[in-house]
């Protein structure tokens, strides 16, 4: 299909939680994007991190969550590319790989309130759109990226859940299964993860 619209959604996803699927979901079904794919950010080999599961089982924890949703795709697309990597550098790698697609990066309004801070940011502004999930805490955003014609709002349902909390609740055994997709649960339990 081409001038495909595919909303781009970053994160560790350690694990993947409703949240996520809610967010990615809600954008895929009433935004401007025909797809959401949740880009799984590898470990980075300078900061290694105990809780942090390996990127295989990540991107598995990904796959299952969405592989009953058409319009959601798990990419580990930055698996392979050098660290640390930068989300300019992977939408350049996209673009060669999907030329007739248009990507739009999704993010939280904390990280657009910082966004001046990311490398190359002029350039993810001139060639793609951004869209901005709101937070609970409103952030300070810069009024020129706030009004930027390449920037939009979406009105999406804030479910406030942290991933670190998860893992948390896991390692003391207390039950968070309402807050994963079941198969999500069904790999963490089974590989014993976090515990």
């Amino acid at each position: 299909m081409k001038n495909k619209h595919i909303g781009l959604f970053f994160g560790t996803f350690n694990p993947i939680h409703i949240g996520h699927l809610i967010l990615g979901n809600h954008i895929a079904e009433f935004g401007s994007v025909d797809e959401v794919w949740y880009v799984i950010t590898p470990q980075s080999p300078f900061k290694q991190k105990a809780s942090m599961l390996e990127n295989h089982h990540r991107y598995e924890l990904v796959y299952r969550a969405t592989e009953n949703y058409p319009k959601l795709k798990a990419s580990k697309i930055e698996f392979d590319m050098p660290q640390p990597n930068y989300t300019s550098k992977t939408l350049e790698k996209l673009l060669e790989q999907y030329p007739d697609y248009k990507f739009h990066l999704i993010m939280g309004e904390d990280n657009l309130a910082s966004f001046k801070k990311w490398k190359n940011y002029d350039y993810i502004l001139e060639h793609h759109h951004i869209i901005v999930c709101p937070r609970i805490h409103n952030k300070n955003v810069p009024s020129e990226l706030k009004h930027h014609a390449k920037v939009q709002y979406v009105d999406v349902p804030i479910v406030e859940i942290s991933a670190s909390f998860i893992r948390t609740a896991i390692s003391n055994q207390q039950n968070i299964k309402p807050l994963l997709p079941e198969k999500v649960w069904a790999y963490i339990d089974e590989m014993n993860f976090y515990r």
